[in-house]
């Protein structure tokens, strides 16, 4: 399976997911931190990915998504986007309403 179809496969067998830098327990960098944070006080049933531990996946997952970033929260095979969308979204309390809008596993 090329790249791209694996990436796709993660977006369709996980309804939410989020790339970033490093694991929960490690993260490599403050945004993808900040943003597992966020999505841990919802206890919504996530798949965390490493991007760092897949040089092809940090490379074309930002070409496959048109977002250039790390990390990159996805749901329901939408891209939401990156720390600074999510945090918006957190602070105005409408984050928990895409999380459950189309996720009917969490």
């Amino acid at each position: 399976m090329n790249i791209l179809a694996q990436i796709k496969q993660q977006i369709i067998d996980n309804p939410i997911i989020l790339y970033m830098k490093g694991t929960i327990t490690h993260p490599q960098c403050g945004y993808s931190d900040k943003t597992a944070k966020i999505i841990l006080t919802y206890n919504v049933k996530c798949t965390y990915i490493n991007i760092l531990d897949d040089d092809n996946l940090r490379k074309f997952l930002p070409k496959y998504a048109n977002w250039p970033t790390f990390p990159q929260l996805w749901v329901n095979n939408t891209l939401i986007g990156g720390y600074d969308i999510i945090f918006h979204l957190h602070i105005n309390n409408k984050l928990l309403d895409i999380l459950n809008k189309n996720v009917h596993d969490i």
